[in-house]
Formats: C-alpha cells, structure tokens, sequence
C-alpha cells in the first residue's frame, strides 16, 4: 500500500526526521529478517524512543487500517519481522534504555531495544545474569526475545524468557498504553496476560518494556566436548545423561557437515572425523562442577563416545562455543536459500527424529544439516535448496514438511523457539486442535478488532 502524503507528515512529526525512512534503499533494508527467502516491503520504517511516541503512532495506524510490524534487530528466522502487508515498520532499536537493574531483588526492567548481550555485561556488574540466551545474542533485543519466548542453549537447566518474565508495559492497537503483571515471582491477580503477549510474535501488542527476574551468576563453569562416529549415537548420549540424574546447564549437538565447514572458516580444533559432537557446560559451585563433569566424562564414554575431552581453559571453552555460534553462519553461507527450521520432540523421541532424517537425506538425495538444543529435545534441521532451482525447491520443501509431520507424530512441535511466522502457517492445523485455533483467534481480535499488528503471521 502507498501512504496518503499528509499520513507521512503526520508519523514525520512524531518521530522526527531522524527517526524515518522513506527512501526506496532504506525501505529495502526493512523488508527481510535472517531468512532466506521471506521479503516484504514496507511503505516507511519509524525508529520511535519513547512509550508516548510509540502510542501516537499507534493511533494513527489504527485510524487509518495501516498495518504495523515490529521489528528489532531483525534476527529472527521465521520471518516473524518482515512487513508481509507493507505499511509501516515500528523499529524499537532506538528504545535502548536499562531502566532498572534491582540487585536486592533481582530484577531488571528494560526498553524492547536493549541488546540482550549488553544487558549481560550491565547485569555482570553486580554478579547477575539472565539465563535465556538465543545464539544471537549479540543482536538479539529484549523485546524481540520478548515476542518469540527465545530460548537457547541455557534453556535445558534455566528455562526460557516465559520463565523469567514478570511484567511488561505495552501499547496496544488502539494506542492505549497498559502496565501488565508486575515485580513479583508469584502474582496470579487474574490471567497472566504478560505470558500470553510472550511469544505472540508482535501479533497482539506493542512491547514497550519488560520487567525480568534474573539470577547470580555461577562461580564457576566447565565445558565438555564428546565426539560420537554416529549422529543418533550422539543423540542417545543426551537421554543417558539427563536420565542419569547431571542436569548440564546446556547440551548441544552439531553433526560433521556443520563440524567441517566451521574449520575450514576459522580452525578451532573441533575432530573433523566425528560425525557428530555434543557441547556440554556445567555450572555451580565448583565442588558441584568438577563430580558433575566426572559423571558426564563417563557417561558420554559409556554411551559410545569415541573422544570425550573437557577444556582445558576458560579460552578453549570460548573456542567451543564460538564454534557453536557460528554454526547457521555456517549453514547460510553454503546455499542461496536455507530452510533452517526449529523442531521440538521430548527427549527419548530425539534419536528416532534424527534417524528419520538422515533417512529423508538419503531419499531425496538433500543436504539435511543437524544442528541444535540437544538438552531439550530443540533441533534445527537445516536443508540446503536454491529457490530458483524449481525441482530441487519442491523435495527441499516437502522434505521439511514432512519433518513438521514427525515432530507432531513424535508428541513434538513444530516450533520451539523461533515462531510461527509466515512459512508454518498452514501446519497451525495440525498442530493444534480446531477449537483451540479459534479461541486464539478470537483472542487476537479482543487485542486487535482491525487487524493491524504485523498481518500475514501466525494465522492463514
């Protein structure tokens, strides 16, 4: 859709010259987020810095049945943040601001635009941290972790951002501002309204700050490093270990092809010849960490591990996990369209989900790249097509339905950390029962009667 002039002037005034763009190159660097092949064109992209402008704007869209989509840092991959109905594009990367870091109670409130990494180091100045931690967390803002309930490798022993979310102020579409939930670990004063605007994907209101509960950090840390000849060896090993009673802090699996491209970019010493390896980290108090990563030495070596090898040092422990967050850059580099998807089976069904792709691989002649939050059962199969080569696209996506179709099969989902979006849409039917669609439906017309947050996500 093309603007009305006197509706640019309008949103110009609000934010400024400076906080709009217009221009045919800077509305194109708004119409994609870390996908491969998910693009939509916004009309204007405002960069709002406070709660009052982010309302005004509000209420001039829903006069006017603009749609809005929020965005953050853009590094969802689900296409959760391109505008699929043009109109206008709220980026809150300008709302940046740590409001409050409480250390007698552990909370931290924050604007939706603070870096989740620099969040970190603030809270690291008095020995806190937040747990959630996606593998972009150098980009990754709040109140996009905020709208995708993001995850990460820390999620196996800590949880998700539901977890630790205790309030939140919002804007809804209306433009009315409304304070949610509150400061408190327990508080069941009617529905808990912040958890069902977690992980809406920016489809019911706009997130403005979020108050989080966060914890001291561990005294201490120890990575671990299996190497396995066999992918669901590997995955075999991760049910051992938890059913063993050691509750690593993360557990993640990273198959050959993911092992090899990394070392042909930056060598970090990773065992080219394993056909799969799992990182594993323990933390707490020191004593705690050195029987735990005993029990997990041995436990990876009773399961099949061909090599098992703590890190020496906190530095080659950062080498592993650099390894671990370079993994889709990995991934995205090898082919011009990736379909890295975000499956998730409980933990004993793992095994059979990786056997059952390597399968598919097999079948369809396909790259399938397993990566992933092997500690709770979050994989990220990831198949290598071009878009442009029409045969090779079509058993590309088929090939990925069909792993939506066992995760739902193996009492999974189809989705664990990266949203819904655009391209899951028409599996939402499969997933969920009929009557519990319509009750969400119904839902996000209470919040949203003329339909204007970030159209085109979620619901077909």
């Amino acid at each position: 859709m093309n603007l009305p002039k006197d509706i640019y002037r309008e949103l110009r005034t609000i934010v400024g010259t400076k906080g709009i763009l217009t221009t045919p190159s800077e509305l194109a660097a708004y119409s994609f987020d870390a996908t491969t092949d998910c693009h939509g064109l916004p009309d204007v992209v405002l960069f709002p810095t406070s709660q009052k402008q982010v309302s005004a704007i509000m209420q001039i869209a829903n006069r006017e049945c603009i749609p809005v989509t929020v965005r953050g840092a853009g590094t969802n991959v689900s296409g959760g943040s391109v505008p699929a109905s043009g109109g206008i594009v709220l980026c809150t990367t300008r709302m940046n601001r740590i409001v409050e870091i409480n250390r007698a109670n552990f909370t931290v409130t924050a604007e939706p635009g603070v870096v989740l990494n620099d969040l970190n180091i603030a809270l690291s100045r008095d020995g806190l941290f937040f747990p959630p931690d996606p593998q972009s967390f150098l980009a990754a803002t709040i109140g996009g972790c905020a709208a995708e309930n993001s995850g990460g490798p820390c999620a196996v022993k800590y949880g998700v951002f539901k977890h630790y979310l205790l309030g939140m102020t919002v804007v809804l579409a209306s433009g009315d501002i409304l304070r949610l939930g509150g400061n408190t670990i327990k508080n069941v004063t009617g529905y808990d309204l912040p958890q069902l605007l977690c992980g809406s994907e920016g489809t019911l209101a706009v997130i403005t700050d979020v108050t989080l509960r966060v914890l001291p950090i561990p005294p201490c840390r120890q990575t671990v490093l299996a190497a396995f000849d066999d992918v669901v060896i590997a995955g075999k090993g991760v049910q051992k270990i938890l059913a063993s009673g050691t509750l690593p802090a993360k557990i993640e699996i990273m198959d050959n092809w993911v092992i090899r491209r990394i070392e042909e970019a930056m060598p970090l010493g990773l065992p080219l010849e394993a056909e799969a390896i799992l990182l594993l980290e323990l933390d707490g108090i020191e004593e705690a960490v050195l029987k735990e990563t005993e029990q997990v030495v041995d436990l990876c070596t009773n399961a099949g591990a061909r090599m098992v090898r703590p890190a020496t040092d906190m530095d080659e422990a950062n080498k592993f996990w650099l390894a671990r967050r370079s993994g889709f850059s990995a991934i995205f580099s090898h082919a011009p369209t990736v379909m890295a998807e975000d499956v998730t089976v409980p933990i004993d069904k793992m095994p059979e989900l990786i056997s059952r792709i390597r399968a598919m691989e097999r079948q369809n002649d396909l790259t399938i790249v397993i990566i992933g939050h092997a500690g709770d059962g979050n994989l990220h199969p990831s198949i290598l097509t071009d878009k442009n080569d029409t045969e090779h696209y079509l058993v590309a996506q088929k090939a990925m339905h069909q792993i939506f179709a066992h995760a739902i099969e193996l009492g999974g989902a189809i989705s664990g950390e990266h949203g819904i979006g655009t391209e899951k849409r028409k599996f939402l039917k499969k997933a969920m029962q009929p009557e519990a669609i319509d009750l969400l439906k119904k839902i996000k017309q209470v919040f949203d009667p003329k339909g204007i947050l970030n159209p085109g996500k979620i619901w077909e």
